[in-house]
């Protein structure tokens, strides 16, 4: 196990500094995602379902078979429906892929009642989220959100928690209602129990790249959902964007609500804050705020609502 352990180590620092445009090297590290990643994902608990509601069933992706369907549908979310400019790898792929997704879980939703296209017939992954656990971040060189805020003092702060990293969020067109939604939070909500996490955090986006455009929606979020000192983290100084642009007094929080995509106002419900500054990805044509939401802050009304064993299916 240990040799293993070492191998999967090496090869995602090799991937790690690779340049993703670099074709020919990269290709080939596409093969290697899926396995690392069951890998990774077996190491800590059993395979199983987390919960099911009708034909949808969500769980975590168990062969690299599923990673890539999640792959599949991020690309076909982020890059063909959104303003995502995919690098040469990912083109031709047709997956979003980097190197985290070698270390991370891969929280499905399936719908078992619709089959993918091709000789496998499996059924179809219509949402994911990725997961990472802060000891596979601090083993394999740190969390994707590093890239983006300093989130060092944070933890450094809450040494005794156990953080938890949620990103690539992404659901089909067709299945982006009221249930499917739910599922993914009963999902995140039974890892985190299983996990014993006490700390989310990650990068949500708004979408374009322009500041004073979205003048309203980040001075809504600096004014009435900034962190605490002792949960602050800041953008890196490099990347820092403003998000005081405009006067409380002039913030219509209606108005800002309205504008704010419905992850935002989800992570809003459940109690999560919002760290100091925002990034601007060009990549993905969005401005990043950074979500930190600690488990005991969310209501116990939202707890047992994710809790899918005390409503019928």
């Amino acid at each position: 196990m240990p040799q293993r352990q070492n191998s999967s180590r090496n090869l995602f620092e090799l991937l790690r500094a690779s340049p993703t445009g670099n074709v020919p090297r990269f290709i080939p590290a596409l093969q290697a995602y899926g396995g690392m990643q069951a890998f990774a994902a077996r190491a800590h608990r059993p395979s199983q379902s987390l919960g099911r509601v009708g034909a949808l069933e969500v769980r975590l992706a168990q062969t690299a078979a599923e990673v890539r369907q999640a792959q599949k549908l991020r690309y076909r979310v982020f890059y063909q429906e959104g303003s995502a400019v995919p690098n040469p790898a990912r083109l031709i792929a047709r997956r979003d892929v980097d190197s985290y997704d070698a270390i991370c879980d891969h929280l499905l939703v399936i719908d078992h009642d619709h089959r993918d296209r091709g000789a496998l017939n499996r059924p179809t992954v219509v949402g994911t989220y990725r997961l990472l656990r802060q000891p596979l971040a601090e083993e394999y060189g740190g969390f994707y959100t590093a890239g983006e805020f300093d989130i060092s003092g944070l933890i450094g702060r809450h040494g005794h928690l156990q953080f938890l990293e949620l990103g690539r969020s992404c659901v089909l067109p067709e299945y982006r209602n009221k249930r499917t939604v739910e599922l993914l939070w009963h999902g995140i909500h039974a890892y985190v129990l299983q996990n014993r996490c006490d700390v989310m955090i990650g990068c949500a986006s708004i979408e374009g790249t322009d500041p004073k455009r979205l003048a309203l929606p980040l001075s809504f979020l600096h004014h009435y959902s900034r962190a605490p000192e002792q949960w602050r983290a800041r953008a890196l100084p490099e990347r820092y964007v403003e998000m005081n642009r405009m006067s409380k007094e002039t913030v219509d929080p209606k108005a800002a609500l309205r504008g704010l995509p419905p992850l935002i106002k989800g992570y809003l419900r459940l109690g999560a804050y919002i760290g100091d500054g925002a990034v601007i990805d060009r990549e993905f044509g969005t401005t990043d705020v950074l979500i930190v939401l600690p488990v005991s802050a969310i209501q116990k009304r939202y707890v047992e609502h994710f809790d899918l064993s005390r409503r019928a299916a």
